[in-house]
């Protein structure tokens, strides 16, 4: 009998509310009918369209400046200080 009783009173809460927020979404809304709506903008004057083109004035050069990436430290990285002298 607890349990039916439950489920009715958790029923008409949960009704409660779903109307609650059905008047306050109702009454806390922006749009009102009093107000004319806005008229739509007017024609908008666009230019024509344009493409533009990519011109390069200087040749390339024949070889890169930079010949090839070396890494600055070779062979073993020393470890951080807290992990200096462990085990493994």
């Amino acid at each position: 009998m607890n349990s039916k009783r439950l489920k009715l009173v958790s029923a008409g809460v949960g009704a409660s509310a779903a109307i609650v927020m059905g008047v306050l979404g109702v009454a806390f809304s922006t749009v009102s009918s009093a107000e004319p709506e806005p008229a739509p903008p007017g024609p908008v004057t666009t230019s024509e369209a344009t493409t533009g083109q990519t011109v390069t004035s200087t040749t390339p050069p024949t070889e890169p400046s930079i010949s090839e990436a070396a890494p600055s430290v070779t062979g073993a990285a020393p470890l951080p200080s807290e992990e200096q002298g462990l085990p493994g």
